[in-house]
């Protein structure tokens, strides 16, 4: 089977309005000291994506403030309006003074999930707010998590442990194999966890292919998505890496595609 051919969901892009897309992406890249493939724009997103038959995207972006949510959460449903192809995840920022209202205009606004970074947010998985943020989004909200930093302490896989221990309820997916950076920490305490998923993004230009293979069996193939991290990545490299995983063709079909739509019927 060609796989270039076959129908693909990325789990995990980033898009920003066109008037801070260049300095939002060269902040990102100064951030991981990673140079961004992209320009974090929907239009090129859509158009590099086709490149491997993407036919949808789970897009969003991260309020580094509470008083940013909104406007983003706004600019994320005006985007999914415009793209049919994107499934939008709002922000939220634990700190804020009303999480509540904005977890419902989320809702209101038709946004599927939420997605945080503890890192860029400056907040730990395991604090007293976030814990009140999950169990406020259980059983109302997935949750897309930038988990691990060997640089930081905020989304240490334990602390991500320990949230779910917390919040049983909570429907997580742990970026980049549930912990950029510290997959050892991953594979201790999270991978193999029922109540949780893991994305590819972000990992595969690290990990040796029959590690991640390995990681990805041991957790679930049902609970592994496949993500790009756009603009971080372009699709191509991204599909060549995962292409280098010794997976067979049933696996992939499921990362690529069967799992995301199970997920959210789209």
């Amino acid at each position: 089977m060609n796989f270039k051919e076959y129908h693909k969901i990325d789990f995990h892009a980033h898009i920003y309005p066109e008037k801070i897309a260049a300095k939002a992406v060269a902040s990102v890249g100064d951030f991981y000291s990673l140079h961004m493939s992209e320009n974090g724009l929907s239009d090129r997103l859509i158009e590099n994506g086709k490149k491997i038959n993407v036919t949808h995207y789970v897009v969003h972006s991260v309020a580094t403030t509470p008083k940013q949510v909104e406007s983003i959460n706004r600019f994320i449903a005006s985007e999914c309006e415009k793209h049919p192809e994107f499934i939008g995840f709002a922000t939220l920022h634990p700190m804020s003074e009303h999480l509540e209202t904005d977890i419902e205009l989320a809702r209101v606004l038709g946004l599927h999930g939420i997605k945080i970074h503890p890192d860029f947010q400056k907040f730990a998985l395991d604090s007293p707010e976030a814990i009140r943020m999950f169990k406020l989004l259980a059983k109302r909200f997935p949750v897309l998590i930038h988990t691990g930093d060997y640089r930081y302490e905020y989304s240490n896989p334990v602390r991500m442990a320990r949230a779910l221990d917390a919040v049983p309820d909570l429907v997580a997916i742990g970026a980049h194999f549930g912990g950029y950076s510290e997959w050892e920490e991953s594979k201790k305490h999270l991978i193999g966890r029922e109540n949780f998923y893991i994305d590819t993004s972000s990992a595969l230009f690290k990990l040796d292919p029959s590690e991640a293979a390995d990681m990805i069996r041991e957790h679930g193939v049902e609970r592994t998505f496949f993500g790009t991290d756009f603009p971080m990545w372009n699709h191509e490299e991204e599909f060549e890496r995962f292409m280098a995983l010794p997976l067979t063709e049933e696996e992939r079909r499921k990362i690529f595609h069967t799992n995301a739509y199970n997920f959210f019927s789209v």
